[in-house]
């Protein structure tokens, strides 16, 4: 694609925003509806969520090689420029719009942030500013497509990663967060319970992923060799703090659920490290760092869905459960020969899988433990039609992206690295 054509398409975008232009309104008249606890909590969730996405950045930085560094880290940090842009433009209605069919937003309802001002929105939270419902929302859409980006690390032409992020975030995403989260989306309306994103964000991404290490192929040298252990261990440490506005966050206020969503998290978290390492060391290998770290993530992604709706118990439970099926999961990955270059399906994909399962078994009063089998079965059913769908979405839109900008670098740039070959840029030594 034409560079001029680039920077033409983004200065029509510019204009095309500031045309319609969002009113916010004013608060006074409305002051009577707000939660000042809430609206505190909020603000802090929504920054604590944007902190994950520069935490992945250097969870990935780190566990690549030394000439990918600087590439794989661009690759998530730039999702917060270009979904936020996005984002206000059309994401926000295609995600919480005026339903279509229980499947997708209207894209006119708040095109441009139009209508998404300082007055709460009953449907959605009712005792915070709705601009407020809609940057928390916007924290989720940023992070999604940057955890896809471990799977093809090492190999992919950086603008057509942002083409694919681009219609990742136009096509896939909005029909999963309208049907999960929209009052009237259809997983939501069929019982289908996803407290912070388990389908939404890691089963989408996971397998978003899986489908680019499959279309992508594997990389001309295998070198499993981190960069930068520390960097690793630093991102973790990001992303677990990141987690509570994450799933605490979703709660929509300062209640009983965010806390009972902060506690199930870091347990889930504590205990699905753990796990990782103590496993790792009965399979006769070393308790390492980046098992450890590795291990954490994979708890804080299954206890996701499940993080408002079970006990603490439950939640350790959950993250023994995840660990264990992860760690299986990436030595299975690997028998296959799929280079998945980061794991990310193994940790999001079937991290995520195994956290809507258990949710489905121990929420609280409709979990199969309960003598109920309707969420259950429902659960199973959404899943594997998520699955399927986001699977053959993703190859449907690496294939388009193909055609337009070929995704793979030249087998020169990818030995030379990213860094150099597509940015210009080295990690010093």
């Amino acid at each position: 694609m034409n560079r001029k054509w680039n920077f033409l398409l983004l200065s029509l975008l510019v204009v095309a925003t500031l045309l319609v232009g969002a009113d916010y309104g004013s608060p006074d008249t409305l002051s009577n509806s707000y939660d000042s606890g809430d609206i505190a909590w909020m603000v802090v969730a929504s920054a604590f969520v944007l902190l994950m996405t520069p935490g992945l950045a250097f969870f990935y930085g780190g566990m690549v090689n030394r000439k990918n560094v600087i590439s794989t880290m661009l690759q998530s940090f730039v999702a917060l420029g270009v979904i936020s842009v996005m984002w206000v433009v059309v994401g926000f209605s295609l995600c919480f719009g005026t339903s279509i069919g229980g499947v997708i937003g209207d894209p006119r309802t708040y095109f441009a942030f139009r209508d998404v001002g300082l007055a709460p929105n009953q449907d959605f939270a009712g005792t915070i500013p709705f601009l407020l419902f809609a940057l928390f929302q916007l924290k989720f859409a940023i992070i999604t497509p940057a955890l896809i980006t471990g799977s093809f690390a090492g190999r992919i032409r950086f603008r057509a990663y942002i083409l694919f992020m681009v219609l990742f975030s136009l096509i896939i995403y909005p029909p999963l967060a309208h049907m999960t989260w929209h009052p009237d989306g259809l997983l939501r309306n069929w019982g289908v319970l996803d407290f912070a994103g388990g389908t939404v964000v890691h089963m989408s991404a996971g397998f978003a992923a899986l489908a680019g290490a499959l279309f992508l192929g594997k990389r001309k040298e295998l070198d499993d060799q981190p960069a930068n252990i520390p960097f690793v261990i630093l991102g973790t440490g990001l992303l677990w703090f990141g987690w509570f506005g994450f799933n605490a966050g979703s709660a929509l206020g300062a209640n009983a659920d965010a806390v009972k969503a902060f506690a199930n998290t870091n347990l889930a978290s504590a205990t699905a490290m753990i796990t990782w390492v103590f496993y790792d060391r009965f399979q006769n290998r070393k308790m390492s760092a980046l098992g450890a770290c590795i291990g954490a993530i994979v708890g804080l992604v299954a206890i996701t869905p499940a993080a408002g709706f079970v006990s603490i118990s439950h939640s350790i439970f959950i993250g023994f459960i995840a660990a264990l099926v992860s760690n299986w999961a990436i030595r299975w990955q690997s028998r296959f020969e799929i280079d998945d270059t980061l794991d990310v399906f193994a940790s999001h994909g079937v991290g995520g899988l195994v956290g809507m399962v258990l949710t489905g078994v121990f929420a609280d009063e409709v979990g199969l433990i309960y003598g109920e089998t309707t969420v259950f079965v429902r659960h199973i059913i959404s899943l594997v039609a998520v699955a399927v769908g986001v699977l053959g979405a993703s190859f449907g839109l690496y294939a388009v992206v193909n055609r337009i900008i070929p995704l793979r670098v030249r087998t020169d740039q990818e030995q030379r690295g990213l860094d150099h070959s597509q940015h210009g840029e080295r990690m010093l030594p």
